[in-house]
């Protein structure tokens, strides 16, 4: 035992009397740049608002005090500098279109970081903006043969796309017009498009919902608004549970009371398969829903799987928060068509089909998960959170140049600018539609988690904001 011990001590002995490891030969020098978005030279940048990020070979740093010997050229501005591991991001904004750029990081404002802190050689990068393309808009809905009241819906919006934006409220949960009800009676006025959402589907028809009861729609219809629907569409947590959610996982329930489901999108084209049960069983209850909105006359802006990419595309990677997008792109592209394609042979031709990208910039391109121009008549946009009206300009001019064929709306937002900022700053978009508030009480100083009624005066406030008042009283038949 004191043999073993005497090795030990020597053994440490040594290790303690070693030479600090040397540092790589290609990281003795100061950082060397490897890469950089946009790269030196570009000159198909799009957007008056980038990001640029520049890629070494080393971890690097940029001092506080260094930061200032920073500079672009041509008006634009540079802020939000952030380092982090191998990489410097900056945002740039300000850019005007055919206008060349240089960003100029002199010698001494990256350095590397630890115990190697020499500095990069300057750094110049040279990039111009593209013109942005004129969107010339599809005509003919993608339904075949849709009903008068559709395409006379569809029609208008094509009139006023780019000139006036409607407003719009989502239902509170499910069945009802809270959010709407509000609005009206703190403004005085009511927004053009109210949305319902099919989210208890698994549980209608019962005591508590029933969506064969159209009665809220109807009414709303009957009021002159525009319908939209969305569908968080809830599967079992796992074959044959009681338990229901659209959020994937391993079909457990977390702390919170949620649950997550085992159920995967690519099985539902396997015969046989609880997926493809369940899927089939609910797009047959879905169109018999659907089939009586349509026998009544009403239109339905349809926004089905929303949001599919989730976080796939964004800085966190970390997938999609939906069960429909979980497989990727491609097979979320069949389960849109699937449905489409469903639909169409139940004879449902009322629907005007929204699809939300969950694109922010070009570097963050979801487009693996567009279902093709054929199946999509407008273009969705959801963000939360962006006060700034330079931001949001920037993203409906990224997806408008995306989609140079499709209408863009912001179809679910909260938490940014009131619209008479945003459409003032060119972000013009066909419709807005706030998210709804869980703990609406009623109040008009109520602190609205999306868009409170001091949002709603500012943005009543813009003349080419439409409100329910002010759509064409022959808008339907």
């Amino acid at each position: 035992m004191k043999k073993t011990i005497c090795i030990l001590l020597a053994l440490a002995f040594i290790a303690g009397c070693r030479e600090p490891e040397p540092v790589a030969p290609e990281l003795a020098d100061g950082p060397e740049l490897v890469s950089s978005d946009p790269a030196d030279g570009a000159d198909d940048i799009r957007g008056d608002v980038i990001s640029v990020t520049l890629t070494f070979n080393q971890n690097v740093m940029c001092p506080t005090s260094e930061r200032e010997r920073i500079s672009i050229d041509s008006g634009a501005e540079l802020s939000e500098l952030n380092p982090y591991m191998k990489d410097i991001t900056v945002k740039v904004s300000g850019l005007v279109p055919s206008q060349k750029y240089t960003i100029v990081f002199p010698e001494g404002t990256i350095l590397g970081y630890g115990n190697n802190q020499k500095p990069a050689k300057e750094i110049r990068l040279t990039f111009s903006v593209k013109k942005p393309g004129q969107q010339d808009i599809a005509k003919p809905l993608v339904t075949e043969n849709p009903t008068a009241n559709a395409r006379r819906l569809y029609e208008y919006m094509l009139s006023i796309y780019g000139k006036k934006t409607l407003s719009g409220a989502i239902a509170k949960v499910a069945w009802n017009r809270d959010e709407a009800e509000w609005i009206h009676k703190w403004t005085g006025k009511w927004p053009a498009m109210a949305t319902f959402d099919y989210i208890h589907l698994h549980s209608s028809p019962s005591n508590w919902i029933d969506y064969s009861d159209i009665t809220p729609a109807r009414e709303w219809f009957g009021m002159g608004g525009i319908v939209s629907a969305c569908w968080h569409w809830n599967v079992p947590a796992k074959e044959g549970s009681s338990e229901y959610t659209c959020t994937p996982g391993d079909g457990s329930q977390a702390s919170d009371g949620t649950w997550t489901t085992v159920f995967r999108p690519s099985r539902i084209f396997e015969e046989g398969t609880w997926e493809n049960r369940t899927v089939k069983a609910d797009l047959e209850k879905m169109a018999g829903y659907l089939r009586l909105l349509q026998d009544a006359g009403i239109p339905v802006v349809w926004r089905p799987l929303h949001e599919a990419a989730g976080n796939t595309y964004t800085q966190w990677h970390s997938g999609a928060w939906f069960w429909w997008g979980a497989d990727g792109g491609e097979t979320y592209v069949r389960l849109w068509r699937y449905m489409f394609d469903y639909f169409k042979e139940a004879g449902i031709r009322n629907l005007i089909w929204v699809w939300t990208t969950q694109t922010s910039s070009y570097g963050d391109m979801d487009m693996p998960f567009y279902p093709g121009d054929g199946y999509v008549d407008i273009i969705g946009r959801d963000i939360y959170n962006v006060a700034s009206e330079a931001i949001l300009k920037n993203n409906f001019g990224v997806v408008t140049e995306m989609f140079l064929n499709k209408m863009v709306a912001l179809s679910e937002h909260g938490g940014v600018s009131d619209m008479n900022s945003q459409w003032n700053a060119g972000a013009k978009w066909l419709y807005f539609m706030p998210w709804y508030d869980y703990g609406l009480d009623g109040t008009e100083g109520y602190a609205h988690t999306h868009a409170d009624i001091a949002w709603w005066k500012k943005t009543w406030a813009c003349d080419d904001v439409i409100d329910l008042s002010a759509l064409p009283a022959d808008l339907f038949e």
